[in-house]
């Protein structure tokens, strides 16, 4: 028979770069026998789809599922998993640190649910008090104390301006710690060079927002840019630009509006 063609389509292979495909996040979920309600989906990337959910009371959660979609027939069900159980790692081991949402559950296979931090995220023009990034500097000294490199300091929106003026770090997914490779002299050197990084992108920061009370050592770390981010760049700027631009044409199109979509 003619005219039968199995080359995916291009609403298809957009979709393929979203977690949960053509899906979205539930529409509600029970969390310690309390009934929630989702109120958006913030974020839904290649890897995982994000949302925030909210009781009768008004009280919100957070939601985080990670992929179960195919992509290009390959199933991904098993990536989705490792970074659920990856991620919940690191919340438990910085259960007790102020500044880091308490897990509260599991959502199926690839989901858990934590605390939703009331504030807003780091960005350009944001009012930050005095002393912000000196605390934000103290709770990243903790988390590295637990030999942990949290690795995404340098996206503003993973850094929370608390309600409470305290800093605040939400999303682990690409954290690193010695879980990975075992504690090994090679893998403490990359954590230690992480957490170099980490320092090195909070410092960024407060250049950008709170230039005055950077230090004369603080101003000679961040002009210091390290090969491993140069490398980073490099690798990931044309795939986020790709992305970027596929998304931007379909919704230009009225092809695809969906939520959260980045």
């Amino acid at each position: 028979m003619l005219g039968t063609s199995t080359k995916p389509k291009p609403l298809d292979a957009a979709y393929g770069l979203r977690a949960l495909g053509r899906g979205d996040l539930p529409a509600a979920l029970s969390i310690r026998g309390e009934r929630f309600h989702r109120v958006t989906t913030v974020k839904h990337d290649f890897f995982a789809a994000t949302g925030f959910y909210e009781n009768k009371a008004g009280a919100r959660v957070v939601l985080k599922v990670g992929r179960t979609e195919d992509y290009a027939g390959v199933p991904m069900r098993w990536l989705g998993r490792r970074l659920c159980r990856r991620e919940m790692r690191f919340y438990r081991k910085l259960s007790d640190v102020p500044g880091v949402p308490a897990l509260l559950g599991t959502v199926g296979e690839t989901g858990f649910v934590h605390e939703y931090v009331s504030g807003e995220p780091l960005r350009r023009g944001l009012a930050v008090p005095r002393g912000f990034f000196d605390a934000l500097e103290d709770l990243l000294r903790e988390v590295h104390r637990r030999d942990i490199a949290y690795v995404d300091t340098n996206k503003c929106p993973n850094i929370l301006l608390g309600d409470d003026g305290a800093p605040h770090l939400i999303d682990f997914q690409i954290s690193w710690d010695l879980d990975e490779l075992g504690d090994t002299s090679l893998n403490r050197w990359l954590l230690r060079r992480l957490q170099r990084e980490d320092r090195y992108h909070v410092l960024k920061h407060k250049k950008r927002l709170c230039p005055e009370e950077l230090t004369a050592e603080e101003r000679d770390v961040v002009m210091r840019k390290s090969a491993l981010i140069r490398l980073h760049r490099m690798i990931t700027a044309p795939y986020f630009r790709l992305r970027r631009a596929i998304f931007r044409r379909l919704r230009e199109t009225g092809r695809l509006i969906p939520e959260g979509s980045q």
